[in-house]
Parts: C-alpha cells; sequence; structure tokens
C-alpha cells in the first residue's frame, strides 16, 4: 500500500509553489492549514541536528505534543548517532497520540538558524523523511499509512519557495520510485539523480560518523 502524502503549511506562497511544482502528481494532496490540524499517521518536522524543538513549527508541536517528544527524539539520536543527527537522516519516534502516532524529525540545518538557500538540504531532508516512512513500514507493515509534511527550509532556512518545492518534489520523486536500503544509499542516488537532471551545482551536506544507521 503507498502511504498518503499531504503536503501543509500555512505561507500562501509554498501552496502555490507546491501547486506548481506538483500539478502532475494529482496523488499530492496539498493543504492550506496547519499541521497540527492534520489527523496522519505522522507528521514531519524540520528540527537541528541536535533534534531540539526551540521555534517555530518545531515548537508548535511540542507544545501540542507535549516536552517529551523532543526527549524521544534527542534519545534516539544520541543512541544511534552521538552527537549530531546528519542532514540527509531521521528519526521517527512515537508520539503518544492518537493522531499523529509517530513523529518523524528530519534537519535541514545543523544550527537552529542557519542559511541553507545554496545547498540541497531541503532535498536531502525530504528524501530522509520518506526513507524512515518507509524503514517504519518494513518494521511494522502499515503502520505509517498517511503522513504530512511542511515547507521545509522555506523559513528560517531562508530557502526560497520556488526552490523549496523543487527539492521537494525532488525527495517526493525518489521515494515513489526507488527503495533504498539506507540512508548513504538514498543520499548517493538524490545527488545522480540531481546531478543527471543538472538542477544545480550545490554542496553535499556535511557527513557525520553515524553509529546506527539502517
Amino acid at each position: 500500500m503507498l502511504t498518503k502524502v499531504y503536503l501543509v503549511d500555512i505561507n500562501p506562497s509554498i501552496i502555490a509553489a507546491w501547486k506548481k511544482m506538483f500539478h502532475n502528481n494529482p496523488e499530492v494532496e496539498i493543504i492550506h492549514g496547519s499541521i497540527l490540524d492534520q489527523e496522519v499517521d505522522a507528521w514531519v518536522t524540520p528540527t537541528n541536528a541536535q533534534g531540539s524543538m526551540n521555534g517555530g513549527l518545531d515548537l508548535a508541536i511540542k507544545y501540542h505534543l507535549g516536552d517529551v517528544v523532543e526527549q524521544r527524539i534527542k534519545n534516539e539520536i544520541k543512541s544511534n548517532y552521538g552527537s549530531g543527527l546528519p542532514v540527509g537522516t531521521a528519526t521517527c519516534v512515537p508520539t503518544g497520540a492518537a493522531a499523529p502516532r509517530w513523529l518523524i524529525s528530519t534537519p535541514t540545518m545543523l544550527g537552529s538558524a542557519d542559511n541553507i538557500q545554496n545547498t540541497l538540504n531541503v532535498s536531502y531532508a525530504c528524501a530522509a523523511a520518506f526513507q524512515a516512512v518507509n524503514i517504519h513500514n518494513w518494521r511494522e507493515p502499515g503502520s505509517i499509512q498517511t503522513v504530512a509534511l511542511p515547507g521545509l527550509g522555506a523559513g528560517t532556512g531562508q530557502v526560497p519557495v520556488d526552490l523549496c518545492a523543487q527539492l521537494m518534489w525532488s525527495g517526493y520523486h525518489l521515494f515513489r520510485r526507488h527503495r533504498c536500503q539506507s540512508y548513504q544509499e538514498l543520499q548517493a542516488m538524490l545527488r545522480k539523480k540531481l546531478s543527471h537532471e543538472e538542477l544545480y551545482s550545490l554542496p553535499s551536506p556535511p557527513v557525520y560518523a553515524a553509529t546506527g544507521d539502517v
């Protein structure tokens, strides 16, 4: 069963950019509103590498679900990655709520206010969030049938909305057509895809040693 994807944001500019970029993907539902109102199996949040939910959408989600969610993310990062969650990877933790049951954290930046407009971080983060969905469904078949994502990097990260939409489309396109066995394989395929399409000539995200990648 394919996971249903919802793109949700309160910014009308990102909504317009998504509609233009995903016009050939009617299976993707685009919603102008708050992700907090979406009763889906999983929400995606663009935390920083430390999993600190101290601003923007992260903070709103923490208020909504409780501080325990942030602590679970931090524990997951510490257990599997040590000092920080690399851009291009993600965690998936239980929320304790009926909806969403899962929160997927995928960093778009290392700190809390990095400018990432000249990087491919949005595409890496988006693809990693979908990889987390795949991994979870491999382990618990059918557990994430619906997932909601906001505009990644278009706020604090200062990524222009049209570029954000294009980079997120690349992550989604990879998700629909390939099943990667690891985050490293995912990143390599995405780099190849972006290079092949000659979309950008931008640096790869920083690489960290991981203690528990899947």
